[in-house]
């Protein structure tokens, strides 16, 4: 269970980044459909458990190092497999790269608006730790990952059951408002299949390497499944407590750390400390996964 435990916490680790943290996402994905925006946030809890159950378990099963391998697997077709292979890998590598680099910069903007610090020295204190976190060993890497997220977990619990327990807006009220938030995508089916897709995207190479770093293909299964189920019902939890206080954090560009410091400016400090931790996940997975692609792991080559 200790395996299945960490294993799981580092899936969720690696997929929530400071968007969803910060409740940007949850805004834009879920909330902004009113109350059939659970229904979204279900259709993902659903994808991620199984999606995630297949990465770690093919990650397990192949011994993965990086992503590469998995991929050559899945795509071993006569004719077309080497390239559809050498496509997804060049996305995948430009992907990693890219969103790491968002991460850096995102750190530095966390710590701007909660502590008034330059967004510079938010970005290199946020480099430098992933530099010396990302020469750890891999299984190390997947312990300091998944022991960050139970912070997230507790503290999610604890805003959203805040939010439900003081209510005191109708849901039909509630539902009107949500439904004035401008949402990227037609329908919620199509957004809670996007969002998947989107977070998946970004993971997938990472969630492969720490399956890769479990031999024990149940376990690793295992983990991967809690891990989604466990994420899709933080995208719930997040759901409802910005739905229940969408008049007052419609608007903010950080919807749950504005309800957090509506609570408790201490809770407010302790979020921000969160999401900077989160992207600090996030960044380490990316670059880690990026740079497994071209070295060899273990080694100094």
């Amino acid at each position: 269970m200790k395996k299945v435990f960490l294993i799981s916490s580092a899936f969720i680790g690696v997929i929530v980044g400071a968007g969803f943290a910060s409740g940007q996402e949850i805004l834009q994905y879920f909330t902004s459909f009113g109350t059939m925006g659970i229904f979204g946030a279900i259709v993902s809890t659903i994808l991620f458990a199984y999606v995630g159950m297949i990465l770690v378990w093919a990650g397990s099963k192949t011994e993965a190092d990086d992503h590469q391998i998995v991929i050559q697997r899945l795509t071993d077709y006569p004719g077309i497999g080497r390239v559809l292979a050498w496509i997804i890998d060049v996305v995948l590598i430009i992907t990693l790269f890219s969103f790491g680099v968002v991460m850096l910069a995102g750190s530095g903007s966390n710590l701007e608006q909660q502590f008034g610090l330059p967004a510079a020295y938010g970005t290199a204190l946020m480099t430098l730790v992933v530099i010396i976190a990302g020469m750890l060993k891999i299984d190390h890497i997947v312990k300091v990952i998944g022991n960050i997220t139970p912070f997230l977990v507790i503290m999610i619990i604890i805003i959203s059951g805040d939010c439900i327990v003081t209510l005191d807006t109708s849901y039909a009220e509630l539902d009107h408002i949500s439904n004035t938030v401008t949402s990227p995508f037609p329908h919620w089916i199509i957004a809670g299949v996007n969002y998947v897709s989107m977070n998946i995207g970004l993971g997938a190479a990472m969630a492969i390497v720490i399956g890769g770093s479990e031999s024990n293909k149940r376990a690793a299964a295992l983990g991967g499944l809690v891990g989604g189920i466990v994420l899709g019902l933080l995208i719930i939890l997040s759901y409802l407590a910005i739905f229940s206080k969408i008049e007052t954090v419609k608007d903010l560009p950080l919807p749950m750390l504005g309800i957090v410091n509506e609570i408790s400016p201490i809770l407010g400090v302790a979020m921000s400390v969160i999401v900077f931790a989160m992207i600090f996940n996030t960044a380490l997975s990316m670059f880690y996964a990026f740079t497994a692609r071209f070295t060899t792991v273990g080694t100094v080559k």
